[in-house]
């Protein structure tokens, strides 16, 4: 008589236990490189590209407020009430002392430099034209400013680098225009005075 005996379950093979879960740490690690490979994306933060930086500064600690004006080819004007004109921006406006200050460590501090700085992001053919103008004097006295235009791309070249003196509160000044080429040469740099000031806070 034969004897019965239970059926006992398919024996694992160890071979297979290792090849699942090789499997299973394989998925882990490629979840963790796509995180890292597609960071979330952070708000706020500007592209700096730009291909012209121009750069105007004046006497550090100084209370009185120059502005910066620049036409492109097709008669556009920047200035700090149109700080974003086609491909120009107005990405610093100093108003002299007024409101000049920063935080470090928790503590006010006072930032003593003056200086405004518009960048073109791109490339328009034809001239350019950036004026300084003279808007609040609170020491009644004339201010001096150095003006300096940069190329950026491909390389760094410093297009114009200039020092005017403004009198009087109100005085608008040429510091200089240029003119871009079609292939982004510039040329035809020169200081012949331009008034764009009056013309637009008419």
């Amino acid at each position: 008589m034969a004897i019965l005996r239970p059926r006992r379950p398919l024996d694992q093979d160890p071979f297979t236990d290792l090849l699942f879960n090789s499997l299973l740490a394989f998925t882990f690690l490629f979840l963790i490189t796509i995180i890292f490979l597609n960071p979330p994306a952070k708000q706020g933060i500007i592209d700096p590209k730009a291909e012209f930086i121009i750069t105007t500064t004046w006497d550090d600690f100084s209370v009185d407020d120059v502005d910066t004006w620049v036409e492109d080819p097709e008669g556009k004007v920047l200035w700090f009430r149109k700080p974003e004109v086609g491909l120009m921006h107005l990405d610093r406006d100093d108003r002299g002392m007024q409101s000049d200050t920063i935080v470090v460590n928790g503590q006010e501090v006072q930032n003593p430099l003056n200086q405004e700085v518009v960048t073109i992001r791109g490339t328009v053919p034809g001239e350019y034209v950036v004026n300084t103008h003279y808007y609040g004097s609170k020491s009644k006295l004339p201010v001096t400013i150095n003006v300096r235009v940069v190329k950026v791309n491909p390389k760094l070249e410093i297009i114009y680098y200039g020092t005017l003196v403004l009198e009087r509160e109100g005085v608008e000044q040429t510091a200089v225009r240029f003119s871009i080429t079609r292939d982004g040469k510039v040329e035809g740099v020169n200081t012949l005075f331009k008034p764009i000031v009056q013309i637009n806070q008419i």
